[in-house]
């Protein structure tokens, strides 16, 4: 997928939240189970998990309290992509899937957008976690089922786990890994043995797991692609597609959790249209047309200077920037360390140097965004300063692998007046680059084997180009030759899955609560598993060392140091050429939609909008009468 992300798809855990695969440890709410059974049955048993003292709403909740429980349901609403699709199955390396087949599938728990903490029983109606953490039952409701009516049952809880273990991306493998196995008690009842292991956040990891059919899967190998209509138990079904041109979800009208607190007020369209696009061009002259009804813009030129267009002036159409509150990650160039060119610190701080943010943002971005200045950004996570404390305990060990200046020196980005003169930076740019063995000859930087210095660009849209192309031009200065090379999504997720590229633009979503995605981020393990998310190749010990600090901290206040070690240290490595951030969701969307009051920190909850049949009317009637 685009984002390499499968769970941002899933209903119930949006935004940030998900694309950063964690979910926070709850040390308050580790149930005792009694030993009464082989798997510890008869226990106490909790309906959410919470970092806090207590979950932000009571066990008889009725609703979450960004949605309107009253919403209208139906209508149909039609959305765009970029890029394509061949196939159903998004758990795989092999293929592309729709971005949002998540949609399909039901998840053991549903997480609360506005508590980044919690997440309540779905699948599961009770929840019961050992005192020692050796093992974790889920309860399931007996009114879950699948669209073709079959029980959703323990057994497919446990076939889905291990399947996506063996078969699955190699994220699942990391992700699951201190999962000692699954376990069927009963047709209801599920338990997971873990390993031995601190790490306090497994309960939420496995209640985020999409639940598969196992009967579906029966006499399929779900190794390969999908081409099937695919089964779920989820709020929406396949309707129709065509691979690489459209898919059409039906809303299940006799939806198994229809009435549930984690559901009510949500899935209110009764049908979803995605079309698919090659050009983000097209794309956005068809939601001008009335095609597409709905579009989130990530271009600031664009969204500066092309909604000008008359449904906007007529008021027919609307254009928002929604403020949200969540962390921001990084992205950046990205460089692949795999490659010779780039394992030399120096040459990658010397690549660092050479981009102007401040031409950029004034030039092209009209000033929209701010300078993304660590891996955890717009969070309490991000590093400051210089270690100390806590942090610093945790690095000491490693001082001799670590550059001195990392101790002394607090982290910052090369800045410029934004001029476009940036003389000073490509001066240190080229120290260092002498220092690592290059030197500029007729006009190229070469190595003393006389190898230039050259390396490509790879990207999957054209929007990219307008700022490679001026890193391209910048680089140019000091000799060395990049060029930039943009192909089609499904081809750019084939590159990056088998790790086929020099720099690329990474996206590296975060959580208020990092945790065990971590692992498949950064460390060594994962940089040798193709299709994995370690695609800078960061393959350190120290890395994987201070990624363990994060995974097994063992409350908050050990996991703020841990995480700003680890972040330290990527910085300081230079392991991309960081990137921009933007504290808002810019949306635009024709007037045909109703959504609730309540504000969410993620900005945008598109689950919980609706079709105003009488907005939608006026629209559709001003629109005949070309008034758009």
């Amino acid at each position: 997928m685009k984002r390499r992300d499968f769970l941002a798809a899933l209903p119930g855990f949006p935004g940030a939240l998900a694309a950063s695969r964690a979910l926070p440890f709850a040390p308050h709410l580790w149930v005792p189970i009694a030993d009464t059974g082989p798997a510890g049955s008869g226990a106490a048993a909790d309906y959410a998990v919470t970092l806090l003292e207590k979950p932000g709403l009571p066990r008889d909740f009725s609703h979450f309290p960004y949605v309107d429980p009253g919403a209208p349901k139906g209508g149909a609403v039609v959305l765009s992509a970029i890029g394509t699709f061949d196939n159903f199955n998004g758990f795989i390396v092999r293929g592309t899937a729709p971005d949002d087949i998540g949609r399909l599938y039901d998840t053991l728990l549903r997480a609360n957008i506005n508590e980044p903490s919690t997440a309540y029983g779905h699948l599961a109606e009770a929840i019961e976690i050992a005192a020692d953490r050796s093992r974790v039952v889920f309860t399931l409701r007996d009114i879950a089922h699948f669209h073709d009516g079959a029980p959703l049952t323990s057994a497919d809880v446990v076939w889905t786990f291990d399947t996506l273990r063996r078969d699955g991306r190699p994220f699942y493998r990391l992700y699951y890994g201190d999962v000692e196995r699954a376990e069927a008690l009963d047709a209801r009842r599920v338990v997971f043995h873990l390993k031995p292991t601190p790490d306090r956040e497994l309960p939420l990891i496995l209640g985020e797991m999409p639940v598969l059919p196992k009967h579906f899967w029966k006499d399929r190998d779900f190794s390969h692609p999908l081409t099937d209509t695919p089964l779920g138990s989820g709020p929406y079904r396949v309707e129709k597609a065509e691979f690489g041109r459209s898919i059409t979800y039906r809303r299940v009208h006799d939806y198994w959790a229809l009435d549930l607190p984690t559901v009510r007020g949500q899935f209110n369209f009764g049908r979803i249209e995605v079309e698919y696009y090659r050009d983000a061009t097209v794309a956005f002259e068809a939601f001008k047309a009335g095609q597409v009804d709905f579009r989130e813009e990530n271009v600031a030129k664009q969204w500066a200077t092309a909604y000008d267009f008359p449904a906007i002036q007529h008021g027919l159409a609307k254009k928002e920037n929604l403020p949200q509150h969540l962390p921001t990650g990084m992205q950046g160039f990205a460089m692949n360390t795999r490659r010779a060119l780039f394992q030399d610190r120096r040459v990658r701080q010397a690549l660092d140097l050479v981009f102007d943010f401040e031409w950029c943002n004034a030039n092209l971005f009209y000033n929209a965004y701010t300078r993304t200045h660590s891996y955890f950004s717009n969070s309490d996570m991000a590093s400051s300063g210089i270690p100390s404390g806590a942090e610093l305990a945790l690095l000491e060990p490693w001082r001799a692998q670590l550059p001195p200046e990392l101790f002394t020196t607090p982290f910052s980005l090369p800045v410029t007046d934004g001029s476009g003169n940036n003389r000073e930076n490509m001066k240190k740019a080229l120290a260092l680059l002498e220092q690592a063995g290059w030197r500029v000859k007729e006009r190229k930087l070469v190595n003393q084997d006389g190898q230039a210095f050259a390396f490509e660009i790879l990207l999957d849209e054209a929007a990219f180009e307008r700022v490679a192309l001026p890193y391209v031009q910048w680089l140019a200065r000091i000799g060395i030759t990049a060029t930039v090379r943009t192909v089609d999504p499904a081809q750019y997720q084939q590159l990056l899955n088998t790790f086929s590229f020099d720099m690329t633009v990474a996206v590296f979503p975060e959580s208020d609560y990092p945790g065990n995605e971590q692992v498949g981020y950064w460390t060594s393990g994962a940089a040798k598993q193709e299709g994995s998310d370690n695609l800078m190749g960061v393959a350190d010990p120290v890395v994987d060392a201070l990624v363990q600090n994060v995974v097994t901290a063992p409350d908050y206040d050990h996991l703020v140091p841990a995480v700003h070690a680890l972040d330290r240290v990527l910085l300081w490595n230079w392991y991309m050429v960081p990137h921009w951030y933007l504290q808002s969701v810019r949306v635009a969307y024709w007037r045909r939609f109703g959504r609730p009051e309540a504000e969410v920190r993620s900005g945008l909850a598109f689950d919980t909008w609706w079709i105003d049949q009488k907005l939608a009317e006026e629209t559709d009637t001003a629109r005949r009468a070309g008034m758009e």
